[in-house]
């Protein structure tokens, strides 16, 4: 707002008194067309917009004291001036000076008597400080001055209402209304204000009028009855109900209130008769019982926040045919809102059954199966997703990996593999990364070596962070002793990144077993086991490798005797050990020695 006022008070002024072309004493147009002599000689003003305007950079630039010091200077020269009293006192209001900077501001509105955009900063500037009374004068007689502006007259209404002066309140609405003409806000304002005065017939009176500016707008003439009704007028009401669906039939929100009138007057039958002669007509259209549907949710939240009659409702709405997938969707929004997740399933269900393409909606779905870890759940909602949100690359995602943790190894690399091919340029680069991840895990259980780090590449092209991804690749790397140290510094990251992770931490510990720094290998697979670890078959078996490997051997044969003792299936999704691996395990046992292969 400081921004505008002071470009129009620029305005004002250079309109004022020019920059170039004047002759000292020449004249200059005032209100009505009154001539003006410029009260400053052709060198003072001169002075004056030479200093004017430098002020004006040096605030465009940021640099507030050399402006200030500028104004100033400007009011040596030509104390009287509105448009630096005005700027200069917008400084002293900044710097906390508010008697300077209001008293300022006051100069300003009497050296310029014109200008709309002073009286209203110095008016706003009284209602800020709560000293109404002041406010009230500035906004009057800037009403009196300027009768075809709304602004003034919007804040009097405001601080009428404040000051409980109703009456006046009233009197600065009529004026609004002969301005801008009749409206709902405006009628409703009045219709309160008459009522806290206790003027019940006059409040009417208001409403009725506004019903009778617009008899064709059906809208205006049903606020008439809900006015009514809200205030024990309820034959008055009735009779403005039947008046409206007498002309239109199917008029949603009269049926509404119709039925609001019913319960009001303790009619339940006839309550919910009048509801369902729209919520389940199978002729009404869908956009009617949408309306209806919103307005009874609205009003249910304004009064009794009660939900059982809502979903009671849309369960009968639900039961019939229906023309397309709003209602429904509304009754999901609503059950999601209330957090009925268990009634929104069906809901959802339905949704995709009338709109198998409705994508938020199966997404929902998604959460809930994969907040249950229902992995057959996933796959029944996002299978279809491929066929009818192609583009969606979530659905591919948590369909394969649905199928991987279900150890269906083939039907999770066809998903990532269609996954991939939908990526381009506006993709999620880090949904990407994951899709290849995968896709390398995969490939690893295959035994495809090459298609795994291509894979696991491919994801560090799209996310350099992914920690998984980095921790994976290192981890076959090592276990195929190629590229040991490019598996250090990958796998060096994910500890560095999480170093209280039990399987980077074995991951590390493993690529350094391999390079034979057993010593090093020692620290890392033991703050593995101090963080988790030990509940892990690999981790625990690696740690009777290194003991063995250190000289250990009485320590290494206990921890593989504790592996060989446990679940091999890791129960976290990731790769279950191989039979051969389990095999070597127990000829360690048997052997009581390190076997490599």
């Amino acid at each position: 707002m400081r921004r505008i006022l002071y470009l129009v008070g620029l305005v004002a002024l250079l309109a004022a008194c020019g920059t170039t072309g004047r002759q000292h004493g020449a004249a200059v147009k005032g209100p009505a067309g009154v001539e003006e002599k410029d009260p400053l000689t052709y060198g003072q003003r001169r002075k004056f917009d030479y200093f004017f305007l430098e002020a004006v950079r040096m605030k465009e630039k940021g640099d507030y004291d050399a402006a200030f010091e500028l104004y100033r200077h400007c009011l040596d020269i030509y104390p009287e001036s509105a448009a630096t009293l005005y700027e200069i006192s917008q400084f002293y209001m900044a710097l906390g000076q508010e008697e300077k900077g209001v008293d300022a501001l006051k100069r300003a509105v009497q050296s310029d008597e014109r200008n709309f955009w002073y009286k209203q900063t110095l008016a706003a500037y009284y209602q800020q400080k709560r000293d109404l009374p002041k406010a009230v004068a500035v906004y009057e007689d800037m009403a009196r001055q300027f009768p075809s502006r709304l602004e003034p007259l919007i804040s009097l209404v405001d601080l009428y209402g404040q000051a409980k002066s109703y009456a006046e309140e009233i009197k600065a609405l009529d004026r609004l209304e002969e301005l801008d003409g009749k409206s709902e806000q405006i009628s409703m304002e009045k219709f309160r204000c008459y009522l806290l005065m206790g003027n019940k017939d006059q409040a009417f009176s208001e409403i009725e009028s506004l019903s009778k500016e617009y008899p064709y707008d059906m809208r205006y003439q049903n606020i008439l009855g809900d006015v009514y009704l809200d205030n024990g007028k309820t034959q008055e009401a009735y009779d403005t109900y039947q008046r409206i669906l007498k002309e239109v039939p199917d008029y949603a929100p009269t049926i509404l209130s119709l039925a609001q009138y019913y319960k009001k007057i303790g009619n339940d039958s006839l309550y919910h008769a009048q509801i369902d002669t729209i919520l389940v007509n199978d002729n009404v259209p869908s956009d009617t019982k949408m309306e209806l549907m919103r307005n009874m949710i609205f009003v249910s939240e304004q009064t009794t926040r009660d939900s059982t009659e809502i979903v009671s409702l849309f369960r009968r709405i639900l039961e019939r045919p229906q023309q397309n997938a709003d209602l429904a969707m509304l009754c999901a929004q609503y059950l999601i809102t209330k957090k009925m997740d268990k009634e929104a399933v069906p809901v959802l269900d339905q949704i995709l059954s009338i709109d198998p393409e409705n994508k938020p909606a199966r997404l929902q779905l998604l959460v809930y199966a994969i907040r249950d870890n229902n992995l057959d759940e996933v796959i029944r909602v996002a299978t279809p997703a491929l066929e009818y949100n192609p583009d969606a690359m979530e659905f591919y995602y948590y369909l394969g990996l649905a199928y991987y943790q279900k150890e269906n190894m083939d039907k999770a690399l066809e998903v990532f593999r269609k996954g991939v091919r939908q990526v381009d340029e506006k993709s999620d680069k880090g949904i990407v990364s994951d899709f290849y991840a995968i896709l390398g895990d995969i490939y690893n259980t295959k035994d495809m070596k090459a298609e795994a780090y291509a894979a696991y590449d491919s994801s560090l092209v799209y996310n350099p962070d992914n920690i998984g991804t980095l921790n994976n690749y290192a981890y076959y790397l090592s276990v195929e002793r190629k590229d040991l140290d490019k598996a250090e510094e990958m796998s060096y990251r994910t500890v560095k990144a999480e170093p209280e992770n039990a399987t980077y931490l074995d991951t590390y510990a493993w690529i350094l077993f391999e390079k034979k720094r057993y010593t090093e290998a020692r620290i890392y697979i033991e703050q593995a086991m101090k963080n988790g670890g030990d509940t892990s078959q690999v981790i625990v078996e690696h740690c009777g490798d290194v003991y063995y490997m250190l000289g250990e051997k009485e320590k290494a044969l206990e921890y593989w005797k504790k592996a060989d003792g446990m679940d091999p299936d890791p129960g976290d999704g990731s790769t279950p050990r191989t039979e051969a691996e389990l095999r070597r395990l127990k000829r360690k046992i048997a052997l009581k020695k390190y076997i490599a292969e």
